[in-house]
């Protein structure tokens, strides 16, 4: 199993008893998705007999087993899937995030040396998913219908998987996701266009490794567990269409603020000049099987069963939270506030668990990210209100990275703007700016984990003591 990562223990310095109870919710949710855990779970192996959830395939009928893994969860998957496949694993490849694998990652991951490790660029792709998305093709095109693929997904494999369409270069898809990603689109948005932009999302994996078996696992980060968004949906069909990119290129009004070659292309898809991604139905996925192993309502379970153990009321409220994080925060708070104050819906001492993910629309130039900002929201409206000082609120970002930063997210209470003032300075006018990151770090009250090697979306644990 993947060590499992700690919290920084300069969190606790504010109220070290009540912090704790909060961070061992956070730990037991992490445990839960666990990739290599969720991989062994759903994969096992007797013989030539191998079992993904309740399908057998017989290992001795393919001439060939490749293992394909991608997404900031690959390594801890690869290595699971590597050590049940066995000497039946012929090649393989993992692609992760850039600075998720060590100097040596064959030997920290205990993967075959048959299995290739690289690293690319999250949020923006960089040359390095380029290439190693490329890699990723051409061993999905030299597949035959006596080969199987395993296809290990997780989330962060949209940006790490990219791989330009004809007339497009990495430079246009890079400003096509800052552009997107600033706008506050939700992923479904974003992977709708950028299906449309590039050879592997939107089912084109599993058309380039046709006729061949191809199983997927997934360890989802996608409110809802759609399979054509997580990852964007490369060895699924693709319901989106041209006029459905192209609607959200409408939506925001970033046809001026795409790069033309973009324009271009979605025009000439939307005309009918191009042809769209594989549909349901399409050949391409006849032998084609997808599988969830772990997602946000695992670890939104666990974080709830460990707040019961600590004694407290605890009950998973949503794990389908979308919207403006600082919208979201007030929610939060509210609902604490309703558990202080009247008992409901469950008694003090409660936890109420909330998973998903939310979006910043970015209007200034701060650092920060969704589960700092939804943070340093909530801390802002638990120092308006008279139980604001019986509150925790913890906004986590299951993968430990919130934003382009080292935190995983913040861990407030009603004492957070208090002692920001303290230091001088204006709550209000962090957030205004999109820079609750220096806020948050001055006063103690980041969650910092390191890269967890998981990625199930947001938790959000609303704690009242």
């Amino acid at each position: 199993m993947t060590p499992l990562p700690r919290f920084h223990p300069n969190v606790l310095a504010a109220d070290p008893a009540r912090r704790a109870v909060v961070l061992d919710i956070l730990q037991a949710a992490l445990a839960a998705v666990e990739p290599a855990a969720a991989v062994r779970r759903a994969m096992a192996r007797s013989d030539r007999r191998l079992l993904v959830g309740e399908v057998a395939y017989d290992l001795a009928a393919y001439r060939r087993v490749l293992l394909v893994a991608f997404g900031k969860a690959a390594l801890p998957m690869a290595q699971a899937a590597a050590e049940v496949l066995g000497d039946h694993l012929t090649a393989g490849l993992a692609l992760t995030r850039r600075g998720h694998a060590a100097a040596d990652p064959a030997a920290q991951w205990s993967l075959p040396p048959t299995v290739a490790v690289l690293e690319g660029g999250h949020p923006v792709p960089d040359e390095g998913g380029v290439a190693a998305a490329r890699r990723i093709a051409d061993l999905a095109a030299g597949a035959g219908p006596d080969d199987l693929v395993v296809c290990l997904i997780s989330g962060g494999g949209s940006a790490l998987l990219t791989l330009p369409a004809d007339g497009l270069t990495l430079a246009d898809l890079q400003a096509t996701t800052q552009t997107l990603l600033r706008s506050g689109a939700p992923i479904q948005d974003l992977n709708a266009v950028r299906k449309h932009l590039e050879q592997l999302k939107g089912g084109q994996l599993a058309r380039l490794a046709a006729p061949a078996t191809v199983v997927s696992l997934v360890l989802s980060d996608v409110v809802g567990n759609p399979l054509d968004v997580i990852a964007s949906g490369p060895t699924v069909p693709d319901p989106t269409t041209w006029a459905d990119a192209w609607t959200v290129v409408e939506r925001y009004g970033l046809q001026d603020a795409l790069p033309a070659a973009v324009v271009r292309r979605l025009q000439a898809g939307l005309a009918g000049a191009l042809p769209d991604t594989p549909k349901a139905g399409d050949l391409a996925f006849q032998r084609c099987r997808t599988l969830i192993v772990a997602d946000n309502a695992a670890a939104a379970e666990a974080a709830c069963r460990t707040a019961q153990r600590q004694g407290m009321n605890a009950a998973v409220l949503s794990t389908f939270v979308e919207g403006e994080a600082r919208e979201v925060a007030r929610v939060a708070v509210a609902l604490g506030r309703e558990v202080a104050a009247r008992g409901r819906p469950l008694a003090p001492p409660a936890c109420l668990v909330l998973g998903g993910e939310t979006t910043v629309t970015v209007r200034g130039h701060g650092r920060g990210g969704r589960n700092q900002e939804l943070a340093l929201a909530a801390a802002m409206g638990l120092a308006a209100i008279p139980e604001g000082d019986r509150l925790v609120v913890a906004s986590l970002a299951t993968d430990g990275s919130d934003g382009p930063t080292d935190a995983a997210g913040a861990l407030v209470d009603g004492t957070t703007l208090s002692r920001g003032r303290a230091l001088g300075l204006d709550a209000a006018a962090h957030l205004a700016a999109n820079n609750a990151y220096p806020f948050l770090a001055a006063v103690g009250d980041l969650l910092v984990t390191g890269p967890t090697q998981t990625n199930v979306n947001d938790l959000i644990a609303v704690c009242v003591f």
